[in-house]
């Protein structure tokens, strides 16, 4: 059983904190919740009480909680303090660093991990005082997660909608086990090799075919694997990204480069393929190709696979995962490619709608089993996520 603190923030979507608490008692979590003076508006303390079977708190000014210093209490005691719904401006409070009522106060004061949802209108998510705002907060280590889309009550459409309590839950039991020290140390002995970024292809001395991978993805779960005590190759594409702690960097530039340093880090217990390696290099390249006349034709030739590379390999992992990004039948095509590829897991994401250099991502993975959808997270709470289950799926029978 954990012990979940859940602050209820002021908005129409407060409603949902029910569900959350419902959800979380048929886990075996304990609830306490704090009613924000907005929150009350919307759901009612003895609505939350009857749910949680707990006291529930709305003053920082109550005589009985603050003469034992309850506020610090509440803050200390949880596994994990959860707001939801997270208002614009209970977000921005949140990275001001302000305690002017007893829901920031908990939060200022605690020192457990923070998980927020937030719910607000779709001018106020895409404002840039917000974006700033999350920004913030993500940077001091506090899960913010991606809104979902859809119609809202104020009668618009667009990013801003709570996420539904299951998703919510799903993401609370997530971050539960990255703080969870049960965790630590669970891949201690194994080598990881991980990919990530782009790949640079010549055209000529000049000029290269590039994509618009940032690297971040893959740097995350390079992270999170050396945080369970995995060491840690990561082969890196051309980004500018600071080396994760604890974790071994091979950088390069090309395709066939990268094909040749994973070979080379081989053997390994796991391999994570999340670089996004170009298909094709041009067949030649010599001098710097000039402007004259017609295009010139450039003759491409097939990169190494290297996912399919690890596959074949006598020295093959236990686990090796691969990634798939799709801009349509995003699900079908990674299905496809883990047979093909003769990959264990695929981790499918639709980069369609700008993932690539962005903080959040939405993945689905693929196993033998079928696939399972993942709720919109930032890249690094995806890739501890993927830790987690590799961590679980390497785990001794």
């Amino acid at each position: 059983m954990k012990r979940i603190l859940l602050i209820v923030g002021g908005g129409i979507a407060a409603y949902k904190a029910c569900e959350v608490i419902r959800l979380l008692k048929k886990r075996g979590h304990a609830v306490r919740c704090v009613l924000t003076e907005g929150g009350s508006h919307f759901i009612t303390p003895m609505t939350l009480a009857a749910l949680s079977e707990e006291h529930v708190h709305t003053s920082l000014w109550d005589l009985k909680d603050e003469a034992e210093m309850g506020h610090i209490q509440l803050s200390r005691e949880a596994d994990l303090v959860v707001v939801v719904p997270a208002t614009a401006d209970l977000l921005a409070r949140m990275a001001g660093g302000q305690a002017n009522d007893l829901a920031t106060t908990v939060l200022l004061a605690t020192d457990k991990p923070v998980l927020a949802a937030p719910a607000m209108n779709v001018r106020m998510w895409r404002h840039a005082a917000t974006k700033r705002n999350v920004a913030r907060l993500r940077a001091d280590g506090i899960t913010v997660l991606e809104p979902d889309e859809g119609a809202m009550a104020c009668g618009e459409y667009g990013p801003g909608r709570l996420p539904e309590p299951a998703v919510i839950v799903e993401a609370i039991d997530s971050a539960l086990s990255r703080a969870s020290l049960e965790t630590i140390g669970k891949l201690a002995g194994r080598h990881a090799i991980v990919t990530a970024g782009p790949t640079h292809e010549p055209i000529d001395p000049v000029r290269y075919i590039a994509n618009r991978s940032s690297g971040r993805q893959g740097f995350a779960v390079a992270a999170a694997l050396a945080a369970l005590g995995t060491r840690v190759t990561l082969v890196a594409g051309p980004v500018d990204l600071p080396t994760p702690a604890g974790v071994d960097r091979i950088d390069v530039e090309s395709a066939c480069e990268m094909a040749a340093a994973v070979t080379a880090a081989l053997p390994a217990h796991i391999a994570v393929m999340v670089a996004a390696v170009a298909d094709w290099r041009v067949e030649a390249v010599t001098q710097k190709v000039k402007k004259v006349g017609a295009p010139p034709a450039l003759t491409l030739i097939e990169n190494p696979d290297i996912l399919a590379i690890v596959a074949k390999s006598p020295q093959r992992p236990a686990l090796l995962v691969g990634f798939a990004a799709e801009t349509e039948n995003v699900v079908a095509n990674a299905v496809a490619k883990r047979t093909r590829k003769d990959a264990d897991w695929i981790v499918a994401n639709d980069v369609s709608a700008g993932v690539f250099g962005a903080d959040a991502n939405h993945v689905r993975l693929v196993t033998a089993n079928g696939v399972e959808e993942w709720p919109a997270a930032a890249k690094s709470d995806i890739a501890v996520l993927l830790a987690d289950r590799i961590a679980a799926a390497l785990e001794p029978s």
